[in-house]
């Protein structure tokens, strides 16, 4: 329950420096919010902990969800949706690609239950993370939209084929497949390792 705050109100910082640089740029308009969340102890309570927040009162729509797959299918057009687009790719840049908010949701512009995926576990306190696959889709799959282009924030696509053609040449250059030895590949970890508010 401590986790699930300190992701909430992670997020919601990055936020609010994120409101600070897209709202006086003209046209950008209104900016996602990711609403409060507050720890309560109750020790004659059996169970001595819960959270406590706003209650929102709409339509609930998910803008992102944990696979990779559906990270932009879902919300690319409707405003809210893009400017959450727009945030992801904001932490993401502003993190140097450490750290992504994920499952943002909620009605309209105020959101809630957010997660956060990172690289390394531990990276700024946060105990799980996800895969690098995941931010790797992510990276593939982000489509920059306007608001991206009024923060002036780099495309990742062009980062992408950058990096994958890079690796491609260093694949040529590999020794005949004859004489390496075989390995036994990690197994790739599931996606209940990300950090994530559920209620």
């Amino acid at each position: 329950v401590i986790q699930e705050c300190y992701v909430q109100n992670t997020a919601r910082e990055y936020a609010k420096i994120y409101a600070a640089e897209a709202e006086p740029l003209e046209g950008f308009g209104e900016v996602p919010e990711i609403i409060p969340i507050f720890l309560v102890h109750r020790p004659a309570n059996n169970i001595p902990y819960a959270t406590v927040e706003e209650e929102l009162v709409g339509e609930f729509v998910k803008y992102s969800v944990r696979d990779g797959k559906e990270v932009n299918f879902l919300r690319r057009d409707s405003e809210a949706g893009q400017k959450c687009c727009t945030f992801q790719h904001w932490v993401y840049e502003k993190t140097n690609g450490s750290l992504l908010v994920t499952d943002l949701q909620g009605v309209g512009m105020k959101l809630t239950d957010v997660g956060i995926a990172t690289l390394a576990k531990g990276y700024k306190g946060f105990k799980g993370n996800c895969s690098i696959s995941f931010i790797e889709q992510f990276r593939a799959l982000h489509q920059c939209n306007k608001y991206c282009e009024m923060l002036g924030l780099k495309s990742l696509r062009t980062t992408h084929q950058k990096q994958r053609k890079a690796t491609s040449i260093k694949s040529k250059n590999l020794p005949n497949s004859s004489t390496l030895k075989k390995t036994v590949p990690k197994k790739a970890r599931e996606p209940r390792d990300f950090i994530s508010s559920e209620h």
